[in-house]
């Protein structure tokens, strides 16, 4: 219940300020180009992946298909933040009006999610390929792929939602500056005037939804497939059983070690430039990384990328 004499030092929000990646006018340029190219890189690093995924039959199995399903939501995952930001600091901006805070947030957490949700995915594929390799194709048929997939998105999409309908019911803010680039549900939730018990309870509730049961997920499943692998008596296929493992297994630890970097660093009392960096290696470096880290390690994925160059010459 807020009272008049504390409605004073509140305010009705109807935009935000976001914070500037630099304040000298001499690198803002440099910093644009620098975004701009990694943006780039990005979006045509996954977009090459699911070009070879879905033109080379070889590359018609679940991994693949999960694969570039991942791609597009990193495709989507940094687009809800780098061009608005590239914007901005192109034109020295910092205001965001409420409403368009609202819709980054809710890409922001639908592709965020959807990523966390195919990375458990792929880990429980990666499961049944090693450790019931007999009936993999029977488990993971066409439908059970597509449903997956349908799940991590509806799921994705309730957890988006949830965010919105908690931030819509939040009237007054202690501030309107975000300590970050782009519109940060943490730090929203820190600045929303309200019950602190309340907002405690959901908090841990889309914690648990959205990154707690996803991590048991991935855990879970590797420790099944390392006590897999060590009863494999050859060292060879020892060998080749972790090597199918080992791009997903860095992609995880990429985006859950940026992720909790960004997280702690909203709890935290860290300064805003360190959560910056933090924020940038999450949202931008991770996305553009993970082309790379399976399509340099994977032979599939370069041998199809080779025929479809060939192709096209």
């Amino acid at each position: 219940m807020v009272t008049n004499s504390e409605s004073q030092n509140l305010t009705s929000i109807s935009e935000f300020h976001l914070m500037e990646l630099t304040e000298d006018p001499e690198l803002q340029p440099v910093l644009v180009g620098l975004f701009l190219s990694m943006y780039l890189v990005t979006v045509l690093g996954n977009l090459l992946i699911i070009l070879a995924v879905s033109s080379d039959s070889h590359l018609h199995t679940p991994m693949y298909f999960f694969l570039a399903n991942l791609s597009l939501a990193d495709i989507c995952f940094i687009s809800t933040m780098v061009p608005k930001l590239i914007m901005n600091t192109q034109s020295h901006s910092r205001v965001f009006a409420y409403v368009d805070c609202l819709m980054q947030m809710s890409l922001f957490i639908l592709s965020g999610c959807m990523d966390d949700m195919l990375l458990t995915v792929m880990a429980y594929d990666r499961f049944v390929a090693i450790c019931h390799p007999l009936n993999y194709s029977v488990i993971m048929n066409p439908r059970l792929c597509g449903f997956l997939v349908l799940m991590s998105f509806l799921i994705s999409l309730f957890d988006s939602q949830l965010h919105n309908l908690i931030v819509l019911n939040f009237r007054y803010f202690k501030d309107v500056e975000i300590t970050n680039f782009f519109f940060d549900p943490s730090q929203l939730l820190n600045l929303a005037c309200s019950n602190t018990l309340t907002n405690n309870i959901v908090i841990y509730f889309v914690v648990t939804l959205s990154g707690c049961l996803p991590i048991s997920g991935i855990l879970f499943s590797y420790c099944k497939i390392v006590s897999s692998i060590l009863r494999i008596p050859s060292s060879v296929g020892r060998s080749k059983a972790f090597s199918t493992c080992g791009t997903h297994l860095a992609v995880v630890c990429l985006f859950y070690g940026t992720g909790l970097a960004v997280y702690l660093g909203s709890t935290v009392s860290l300064s805003s430039r360190t959560s910056a960096v933090f924020s940038v290696m999450y949202t931008v470096v991770s996305p553009m990384l993970n082309p790379f880290i399976y399509s340099l390690s994977n032979r599939d994925i370069r041998s199809a990328l080779r025929r479809l160059h060939g192709r096209t010459v």
